[in-house]
């Protein structure tokens, strides 16, 4: 079939003198305002506090500290069921007992060498002296006579403190689960640093185990291994694992390129190129991944005292539940000097051999001889606190501990009676101020607005995935049944978030701008880092009592120097030419803070954030110990009580969210910065 198509008929011209017609004018462009992150945030935040003030005190899902939900009471018939049949299920006599078994013997056997006399023998088989003088030979001959002096001072001084057992304890259980994390994580890290599939689907779970504070282990490893040293040693190596395999994968990635190509090109195996190149040649940052290890299993061993686990923990975690402050002093400072004398001796290690080429010092040559001569005088010290009790046995009852602890009383006492009215006024401050209007904000809305702004500020700041992930972590956090518990931790990790990030801009920035700060502020912070969790509580319970107020300033100082130190980095490696060029347009220094340098490393400022919160929750919900309350209370409460037990392993699953929810957010927020 054929489609005629008529044609339109054109219209006549008139008839005379063609006339050119005008143009006309072209319509306005109106520009389009695209809408910033920033003003969709303080939408969010807007609509939040209208309907606060309208819905005030609606559907809270508010819980009462003895109430429980159908969770906790499935998770407490669980541990029942687990505890009535452990010893005739096969899964637990076959595999988890076994486990404990073999963790038990291994902690048993370190404690018989150097801490608990095992049996037939008053006092262990290595006494004070012999630990002393190996701890000084070991130092020695992986690092310096300078490392060793400080390692037998340290060592020392932890007996002079009355605190010797007790130190000797935690060096074991530390030793403990070291050696059985290194003993997977140096293999799992190398096969990381060699597969790029293997280290893609090993890198979330340890990004998972990472983010997670340190009470969140305790409760479901209790579940499988009971309380004591083994589930201690098991939460310990579980949380010091990941540094060693990351650092360990990093090493393996960052030998060049062209030596693993001439080391093939020479006919080596793979086995061959791994010992003889690649293990050798990343030995200094593996060692890197071994301090890391070490210093997080000490902070967890601390912590690890909630379930029965010896050493200083205890008995920092008995004095702060009865407030002994001079007592909890004592023992945290032998914590902080434990931590120093490893940190430094792995420090050493990591960097022994390139120190000692770049001395050239004229003893090297006679190094090899003064090992064997001090391996001989250690085993001889080594004999004489075997054989004889005044070389096993540390002399004295402890003087300087008692002295220490009442100076810390003193202290205590001074502050308390001079101090008060500043302390307290600061307190009330921030309380009234910030954290009471911001938790009755987050405790007092319904729970589906807190659930949707949470999920709008997650879109906005990090994107859909972020989103997404926000979303996932609300629906669970309800489902935890400690949803106002969680309101509240949430309030108190953001305050004092907020708090971090304030110091953080003021010295971060400073030592940005001037290499003489950092020279000066970057080994005080360092050895902040070093400080396990639990030795900050102990001088802000002093002044400030036991409340919330406590965990928050404690959680403001563990988190304040890793983000200062972002924050300082950040601005460093602002180029130096843009600041120049800032400056020559007469640009004040303020104005080169604010509109070049922190605009320009608003990436750093995002991490530093991430970093803050995550250290802020880890603790802030171990002031659960004095007095902070909401999740760290619940945890420390199913320790204690057994009909709370599955409330505190809620409180635990929702630590985890949080943390989960601020990491992802924060991350995705990081990369967009950086975009």
């Amino acid at each position: 079939m054929t489609v005629v198509v008529e044609k339109p008929e054109r219209p006549e011209k008139p008839e005379g003198p063609e006339k050119t017609q005008a143009p006309q004018p072209a319509a306005p462009v109106v520009p389009v305002r695209r809408v910033s992150r920033s003003m969709v945030v303080a939408g969010i935040l807007v609509v939040w506090l209208v309907l606060f003030a309208v819905l005030r005190g609606k559907h809270t899902l508010a819980l009462a500290a003895a109430d429980l939900t159908d969770l906790h009471r499935w998770f407490n018939d669980v541990n029942d069921s687990i505890g009535a049949n452990r010893n005739s299920n096969p899964l637990f006599l076959y595999f988890f007992n076994e486990i404990r078994l073999v963790i038990d013997n291994l902690v048993t056997f370190i404690q018989g060498l150097i801490s608990q006399p095992p049996d037939g023998r008053p006092v262990p088989q290595i006494g004070w002296l012999g630990v002393v003088g190996i701890a000084g030979y070991v130092s020695w001959a992986v690092g310096n006579w300078r490392v060793a002096l400080l390692a037998v001072a340290g060592f020392t001084f932890l007996g002079l403190q009355g605190l010797w057992q007790q130190s000797m304890d935690t060096l074991a259980l530390t030793v403990s689960a070291v050696f059985v994390a290194l003993l997977f994580a140096i293999p799992l890290g190398v096969w990381a640093g060699l597969s790029d599939r293997f280290n893609r689907i090993v890198t979330p779970f340890l990004d998972f185990m990472q983010t997670m504070p340190t009470f969140v282990y305790l409760a479901p490893l209790t579940l499988f291994f009971l309380i004591g040293p083994a589930s201690a040693t098991i939460a310990t190596l579980i949380y010091a694992a990941p540094p060693a395999i990351r650092i360990t994968a990093h090493a393996i990635r960052s030998v060049p390129a062209t030596t693993v190509e001439a080391a093939d090109s020479l006919g080596a195996t793979r086995r061959q190129a791994l010992l003889k190149v690649l293990l050798p040649m990343s030995k200094r940052t593996v060692v890197m991944g071994v301090n890391q290890t070490i210093m997080a299993a000490l902070a967890m061993v601390t912590i690890a005292a909630l379930i029965d686990a010896p050493g200083l923990g205890k008995t920092v975690v008995t004095a702060l539940q009865s407030l002994d402050v001079g007592t909890a002093f004592n023992a945290g400072l032998a914590i902080v000097v434990m931590a120093i004398v490893l940190d430094r001796v792995t420090t050493a290690a990591s960097g022994r051999e390139e120190a000692a080429r770049r001395s050239g010092s004229r003893f090297l040559t006679w190094r090899r001889p003064l090992l064997g001569a001090g391996a001989a005088v250690t085993a001889v010290l080594v004999y004489l606190s075997h054989t004889y009790i005044w070389a096993a046995e540390f002399p004295g009852e402890g003087g300087i501990g008692r002295s220490v602890a009442r100076a810390a009383d003193t202290a205590t006492t001074w502050a308390q009676d001079n101090l008060s009215g500043l302390t307290n006024a600061f307190r009330d401050a921030i309380t009234n101020g910030l954290l009471n209007p911001f938790q009755s904000l987050l405790t007092d809305s319904p729970w589906w607005l807190v659930g949707a702004a949470l999920i709008g500020l997650g879109v906005v700041l990090g994107g859909p995935r972020a989103g997404l992930t926000a979303a996932v972590c609300v629906g669970l956090l309800l489902g935890t049944g400690v949803w106002s518990d969680s309101m509240t931790t949430l309030a108190s990790t953001v305050v004092a978030t907020v708090l971090v990030m304030v110091l953080g801009l003021g010295f971060g920035v400073w030592m940005g701008r001037s290499m003489r700060v950092d020279r000066i502020l970057r080994p005080t912070l360092d050895a902040a880092q070093v400080m396990p969790p639990f030795v900050y509580l102990v001088p802000f319970l002093a002044l400030f009592g036991a409340t919330r107020f406590t965990a928050i300033v404690a959680a403001l100082v563990y988190a304040a120097p890793v983000a200062i130190k972002i924050i300082a980095d950040g601005v460093r490696n602002v180029p130096q030419t843009t600041v120049e060029a800032a400056t020559s347009a007469g640009c004040n220094t303020w104005q080169i803070i604010t509109k070049v340098q922190l605009p320009m490393a608003r990436s750093a400022l995002t991490l530093a954030t991430n970093q803050g919160l995550i250290y802020v929750l880890s603790m802030v919900v171990v002031g659960g110990l004095v007095g902070a309350g909401a999740l760290g209370y619940d945890v420390v409460a199913g320790f204690s009580q057994g009909q709370l037990y599955g409330k505190g392993l809620a409180a635990g699953l929702a630590i985890v969210l949080l943390g989960v929810m601020f990491d992802r957010i924060t991350q995705a927020a990081a990369r967009r910065a950086g975009a």
